[in-house]
């Protein structure tokens, strides 16, 4: 039998809050839209596309999932295509394509993050402490400024 492949990997931000409930097993299970965008250009005008998708994780991932994520958070996420298919009260069969995650980064600048954190405490939390200790950026001296100088664009392998 030939191997085949079911990977996607997305980059976007998310359409709406997680949703996480628990199957009759007791497994978590969090669900979620993402919103990505695509533009090009035609004839010199600018198009853009944005794609919805749905977005399932499931066990540990879908507890970090509702813990880190929220509206307009962008993510990147990793996972299969699935497509599953019910049969309402009225007998129409309906079809439902989803991401099931398997791999989820939270992507976004710095900032982001400390206004969620500290808005998240009463008192002083971990990151406010880690963000005291964080040493200060060192300034260039006259002498790293002398090495940069040096340097060609001619010279980078890139």
């Amino acid at each position: 039998m030939s191997r085949s492949v079911n990977k996607v990997i997305l980059v976007g931000n998310l359409t709406r809050d997680p949703e996480m409930r628990y199957t009759p097993q007791g497994h978590a299970v969090t669900t979620f839209g993402l919103a990505t965008n695509r533009a090009w250009k035609v004839e010199g005008d600018r198009k853009e596309e944005t794609e919805f998708h749905n977005i399932v994780a499931w066990n540990k991932l879908a507890e970090l999932c509702t813990q880190l994520l929220k509206k307009g958070t962008k993510v990147f996420i990793e996972g299969r295509l699935q497509t599953r298919d019910w049969v309402d009260d009225k007998g129409v069969k309906h079809y439902k394509t989803e991401i099931v995650a398997e791999d989820m980064v939270v992507l976004g600048g710095r900032r982001e993050n400390e206004q969620d954190f500290e808005y998240a405490a009463d008192t002083k939390t971990e990151f406010e402490e880690v963000k005291a200790e964080k040493p200060e950026k060192k300034t260039k001296s006259k002498k790293d400024s002398a090495v940069d100088e040096d340097i060609s664009s001619d010279e980078i392998p890139f």
